[in-house]
């Protein structure tokens, strides 16, 4: 079979995970730009997306791909299919614990 056979025509989408409070389930924005209908201006559009995380491996502010697959539940009709970009962990200080001299 060739390479251009086995390609499915599913849609992809890459967005911004904006939640993973649910069990296996991420919330994927994708902004679009798109002309205003009446006065043409360029304008960003946003939706959001459920998409099913098998392994949990997003994180919050990740750029993902997801893929539509069948329904997995009221909400949900996509998969995660990649993390291209992890987003930047913000550095936790350790404590300094004071020290006491004792003289």
């Amino acid at each position: 079979m060739s390479e251009a056979a086995r390609q499915s025509h599913k849609q992809e989408k890459v967005g911004v995970v904006v939640s993973t409070r649910m069990q296996k389930t991420i919330v994927v924005e994708v902004e679009r730009r798109a002309p205003h209908p009446l006065y043409k201006k360029v304008v960003g559009r946003r939706r959001k997306f459920y998409a099913h995380d098998e392994q949990e491996t997003a994180r919050v502010g990740d750029v993902v791909r997801i893929v539509e697959s069948r329904p997995l539940s009221r909400l949900k009709r996509w998969r995660l299919v990649e993390v291209i970009r992890r987003a930047a962990l913000p550095e936790i200080e350790e404590p300094v614990e004071p020290t006491q001299e004792l003289s």
